[in-house]
């Protein structure tokens, strides 16, 4: 499957040039594409230059708002992030109908930080004005969540992450939620957290979008996972979670294949590989809520078989019923078995239901301390009254 990447702000640009490296790896590496074009959208333009991956000319690093922001971001103001979108669209819809490749592309990938301002407040707009003009590709989204403690000490993160995932969902196909907190370390330092982070992002797409690319023979499996599977599989809210099992070497081609204790450890590593993308899950979430399913087994050949198939298919029915599953395997010459699976059409998942049952305290709040501000500044006038003015 071929994206084209659309970062948004700060957050969205640097996940966008992640996945700039992803494609660059996948040329290097398995002489494939899978990003055909990669675009950064900002109004701040050190945040556009601090970009390492992405081509650095004006069609693919794209500055928006210039004269209402004086290229200085919007101060998490989504309002005006939305405003600007709208305005400043076309420069977007004309890059990327410029792009040499893009009609190679099978959907949009728009992503972007819903707690700051021109990533939030743009990302529903942008979405709706490429599906205006492009609505024959699906389109989804890549909503980064703030870390906990941008939620418990500024207000407006969490008014800006609900405004934005409420319109972001009535224009998406899908959208893929992602929880920052869930790939934070403590004790490093924050530049090395963010650059992770942003890795631990991209990383779960690489094999997804590799597979239905691939052209050599010994590289598609028996059950090929493309486009199609993964678009009747992204509906609504959507997770993603990647687990790998280290195997202990690759087989000789003279070793007995029928070994008992083998292919009970084959087995075995895959339900590891699994229970460790079902811990790793972007968002928090019950499995149960899903409508949908999808994973795809990326192994050496002969570490696949039907009966580790079918009891990855048959541990996942077991822990999400009401889910439709498709599956694929992805035959790779490496030491590890991974799982990248993925939950969609989720019809609960409370990060984001907390959001939105916030947001009428958060409003409240918002309107008693506008008017103490108003009875402040009205006392301060009021004070000022037996003051001479320089200006009789």
């Amino acid at each position: 499957m071929k994206v084209v990447v659309i970062g948004l702000g700060q957050c969205g640009g640097r996940v966008a040039d992640e996945f700039s490296r992803m494609n660059a790896r996948a040329r290097s590496q398995r002489r494939i594409e899978i990003c055909p074009d990669v675009f950064a959208v900002n109004t701040d333009l050190a945040d556009l230059s601090s970009l390492s991956s992405i081509k650095s000319d004006y069609q693919h690093r794209i500055l928006i708002g210039s004269r209402q922001t004086g290229s200085h971001g919007v101060g998490k103001i989504n309002e005006m992030g939305a405003d600007i979108a709208r305005m400043d669209a076309d420069k977007v819809i004309d890059a990327i109908g410029s792009a040499d490749r893009f009609y190679e592309a099978d959907a949009f990938l728009l992503t972007a930080g819903v707690a700051g301002g021109t990533g939030s407040g743009s990302l529903p707009i942008m979405a709706q004005k490429i599906k205006e003009r492009y609505g024959d590709k699906p389109l989804y989204a890549l909503a980064v969540l703030p870390f906990g403690h941008e939620e418990l000490t500024e207000a407006r993160t969490n008014y800006n992450a609900a405004t934005c995932l409420k319109a972001i969902y009535s224009v998406a196909d899908a959208v893929f939620l992602v929880d920052n907190q869930r790939y934070l370390k403590k004790d490093a330092s924050l530049k090395n957290n963010m650059a992770a982070i942003n890795r631990l992002i991209a990383d779960p797409f690489y094999d997804l979008l590799c597979t239905g690319e691939e052209r050599k023979s010994k590289n598609i499996g028996s059950r090929l996972l493309d486009a199609g599977d993964i678009g009747q599989t992204l509906k609504g809210w959507t997770v993603i979670g990647y687990g790998k099992s280290q195997l202990s070497g690759l087989r000789l081609p003279f070793e007995n294949h029928r070994n008992f204790r083998r292919k009970s450890t084959e087995t075995h590593k895959g339900l590891q590989a699994m229970d460790q993308a079902l811990s790793r899950l972007s968002v928090s979430c019950e499995a149960e809520a899903a409508g949908s399913a999808l994973y795809l087994l990326s192994a050496p050949s002969v570490e696949m078989n039907m009966d580790l198939v079918k009891e990855l298919g048959t541990y996942l029915n077991d822990i999400a019923p009401n889910a439709i599953i498709r599956y694929g395997d992805y035959p790779r010459r490496d030491s590890a078995l991974k799982i990248t699976l993925i939950l969609s059409q989720l019809n609960s998942v409370g990060k984001v239901k907390e959001y939105f049952e916030n947001m009428p305290s958060l409003l409240k709040e918002k309107k008693k301390r506008l008017k103490e501000n108003e009875a402040k500044i009205k006392e301060l006038i009021d004070a000022s009254e037996a003051v001479p003015s320089l200006f009789d």
